[in-house]
């Protein structure tokens, strides 16, 4: 089966397109080699991909005739991706936040947008 019907079939991404892109960008390798969309995979290779900032390994077991549920993809995989990159990403989160926290500095364009909402809501009361 073709990687990128791989990666889709077992719900890492949700369009063979968005997995076509990673691999042009050189984002996935199977058994440490940069792969094409059309790259083969079968049973026991290692594949590594770059998402979500997220470098994850999974082990091919099956090949799926198709696109899988969530609930049985570990029948066709092997996740092998370590715990740290996953706590890589929560320290990752946490850093944006002690940048601005709500109610601090100047307003985003989200929060204008709101209090301008707020605001014409009371004027058009007192009009009527």
């Amino acid at each position: 089966m073709r990687i990128d019907k791989y990666l889709w079939c077992v719900r890492y991404y949700k369009t063979r397109n968005m997995v076509t892109e990673a691999c042009k960008k050189n984002h996935i390798t199977v058994n440490g080699l940069v792969a094409k969309p059309s790259k083969e995979v079968f049973p026991t290779d290692k594949v590594t991909f770059r998402k979500d900032q997220i470098v994850r390994k999974i082990t091919v077991l099956d090949i799926p005739p198709n696109r899988v549920g969530p609930k049985l993809v570990d029948i066709y995989r092997k996740d092998e991706t370590p715990t740290e990159s996953f706590e890589h990403l929560e320290l990752l989160k946490l850093a944006k936040e002690h940048y601005r926290k709500n109610g601090e500095g100047r307003p985003t364009k989200k929060d204008r947008r709101d209090i301008d909402d707020y605001t014409t809501d009371f004027d058009t009361d007192e009009e009527v």
